[in-house]
C-alpha cells in the first residue's frame, strides 16, 4: 500500500499541534484528517475508516480514552491502529489507554521528525499483515501457502514439487488469465539452464493429474491459464 493510500486522523483540542503534525504528515505523503475533540473524532473515524488514529488524551467533550473505547468497539476498526500523542506521561496514564485499547502511546513534546519516524513504524504493520496475507491465497477450494509451499484442496494436503508449486502459483495469481509459455519459463525457471518447451507442458500434465484436469487449459501456440 502507497502512502497517499493511508489514512491518518489526528484528535487534538490544540489547533498549533493538530497544524504542526498534519502538515509533517502530509509532506510526508500521507492522507490525513484532523478532528479538534473525542466526539469530533470518533465521528470522523466512522466516516473515513483511517489506518491510524492519533489522539490527545485530555479534550473537552469527549476524551481520548473514551473515544479509544468507542473507537474499538466499531464495528470494522477493532484492527485499525491508534496511538495516544500526549503530554501526559504518568504511568497511571499510560496503563488506562493501553487498557483502552491503544497500541501506543507517545510523550509530548516530540520532534516532527521523530513523530514522523514513530508513525512510519506503526504503519509498517500494515504492510506486514498485507504480505501476510499475501503468503496465503485461496482460489476456488484450493488453498495455496507460499511461505511453506504447501497445497491444500479441499482438506487434503497435496505435495508438490518446487516447480510444479511454483508454476500452480503463478497461474491462480490470476485465474482465467493466459499466461504465454515464454512468461511462464522466466518467471518460473528464470536464468536456469535447459530448460525446453516441453518441459512446460510435463509440469502441467502432472499438475492435472494432482489438482484437476479441468482447471488447467491450453491455450494452443500461446502457453496455459487456470480456470475455476
Amino acid at each position: 500500500m502507497k502512502k497517499k493510500d493511508i489514512k491518518i486522523l489526528l484528535v487534538d483540542d490544540e489547533p498549533d499541534i493538530l497544524e504542526i503534525v498534519a502538515y509533517n504528515l502530509s509532506a510526508e505523503g500521507y492522507d490525513v484528517y484532523t478532528a479538534k475533540n473525542g466526539a469530533d473524532g470518533v465521528a470522523k473515524a466512522k466516516k473515513k475508516m483511517p489506518h491510524l488514529i492519533i489522539l490527545d488524551v485530555m479534550m473537552p467533550e469527549m476524551d481520548g480514552i473514551e473515544a479509544c473505547e468507542i473507537l474499538r468497539r466499531t464495528p470494522g476498526m477493532e484492527n485499525t491502529i491508534i496511538t495516544f500523542l500526549t503530554a501526559r506521561g504518568e504511568d497511571y496514564s499510560q496503563v488506562a489507554g493501553f487498557d483502552a485499547g491503544a497500541d501506543d502511546y507517545i510523550t509530548k513534546p516530540i520532534k516532527p521528525k521523530v513523530l514522523v519516524s514513530k508513525v512510519n513504524a506503526l504503519l509498517r504493520r500494515i504492510k506486514n499483515e498485507e504480505n501476510a496475507q499475501e503468503d496465503i491465497t485461496k482460489v476456488g477450494d484450493i488453498v495455496i501457502n507460499r511461505e511453506e509451499y504447501k497445497i491444500v484442496k479441499k482438506g487434503k494436503e497435496i505435495i508438490l514439487p518446487r516447480k510444479e508449486f511454483e508454476l500452480l502459483a503463478l497461474l491462480t495469481s490470476k485465474p482465467s488469465k493466459v499466461f504465454k509459455r515464454e512468461v511462464i519459463l522466466d518467471k518460473v525457471w528464470g536464468n536456469e539452464v535447459v530448460v525446453g518447451g516441453r518441459t512446460i507442458d510435463v509440469h502441467i500434465r502432472k499438475l492435472r493429474e494432482k489438482i484437476g484436469e479441468d482447471h488447467f487449459k491450453t491455450v494452443k501456440g500461446v502457453g496455459y491459464k487456470f480456470v475455476l
